[in-house]
């Protein structure tokens, strides 16, 4: 997943600080769960609580820890047990791994899932089945009168539409550049601008389509939609729980109560559970707890 964040690094040392006393001590062992600062990754760190809560186990859930490296480093010396990542994410971010000429999902959830277990000791326990990815989106209206679902499709009518992106998208190799050299084609012009801003410009139609994420739920508040990225421009970032070697082997009764939400959450599902979240204004832990009673993997 794109989202990034940069954090002091004196409020780095005081957060490790605080998580060093939460694991050890005490009789039984507590399960720490960590998040990065935004809508799913709440939704999906108390869903993972909830269900371990369920088996009996004691959960603590590390809302909003930090960014990438600050939940993968807290996992790495045992600070935290687990987390949820993207495979997109820890490619690039973590494993710095050379870009693919084309994105395939599959060479980049098997080399992020190789590497991070050959360099780190860190295992991908669960694939939850739902990606958080960049994509090009544009009204549905506009989709339905042209007939378009795919980027290419675009190419038509590229060279006279208005593309609103924000600056890092615009820039960034595996952005905005990466699309013209996979799809041949360029926009009449592109406003950079911050994202909360290309929402309301493509409703006022002042740009034609906007870079979304396909897990926004601004994406159905605005009526847009998402193209498919069918020639593979830009990079997958699967949703992944990640937890050490070490943990996994101490623990294979946590591994299998994680199993159960391999592959339950799609895309669709997951914009529509951070839409309760962001407009609904419904808590992190309440959407969690509805959505695994629906699944039957809580009792109500």
């Amino acid at each position: 997943m794109k989202k990034t964040f940069v954090i002091p690094l004196l409020f780095f040392l005081a957060t490790m600080i605080v998580l060093s006393g939460c694991i050890s001590g005490g009789e039984k062992e507590t399960i720490v769960i960590g998040s990065k600062p935004f809508n799913e990754q709440y939704i999906l760190a108390h869903m993972i609580a909830l269900l371990l809560e369920e088996e009996g186990y004691d959960v603590d859930v590390k809302e909003g820890l930090g960014g990438t490296l600050v939940n993968y480093e807290a996992l790495k010396k045992g600070q935290i047990h687990m987390y949820v990542e993207y495979t997109g994410t820890a490619y690039n971010v973590i494993l710095k791994l050379p870009p693919l000429e084309k994105w395939d999902p599959n060479i980049v959830y098997e080399k992020s899932k190789e590497e991070l277990l050959k360099r780190d000791g860190v295992l991908v326990a669960v694939k939850l089945g739902f990606r958080d990815d960049y994509a090009i989106a544009v009204k549905k209206s506009f989709a339905d009168e042209k007939g378009i679902s795919k980027i290419s499709e675009l190419e038509e009518y590229a060279s006279k539409m208005t593309l609103g992106t924000d600056p890092e998208f615009a820039s960034r190799p595996d952005g905005l550049p990466q699309i013209k050299k996979v799809y041949g084609f360029t926009f009449e012009d592109v406003k950079q601008m911050e994202p909360t801003l290309m929402y309301e410009a493509i409703k006022n139609d002042q740009v034609d389509a906007i870079t979304a994420y396909t897990t926004d739920a601004r994406v159905d508040l605005f009526n847009l939609k998402i193209l498919e990225d069918d020639k593979g421009a830009l990079p997958p970032y699967d949703a992944i729980i990640i937890v050490t070697k070490e943990f996994a082997d101490k623990h294979p009764e946590v591994m299998e109560v994680l199993k159960k939400l391999e592959n339950k959450i799609d895309t669709d599902t997951m914009r529509k559970l951070n839409y309760k979240y962001d407009v609904e204004k419904k808590d992190a832990r309440e959407i969690a707890r509805e959505f695994l009673i629906e699944q039957g993997l809580i009792k109500g």
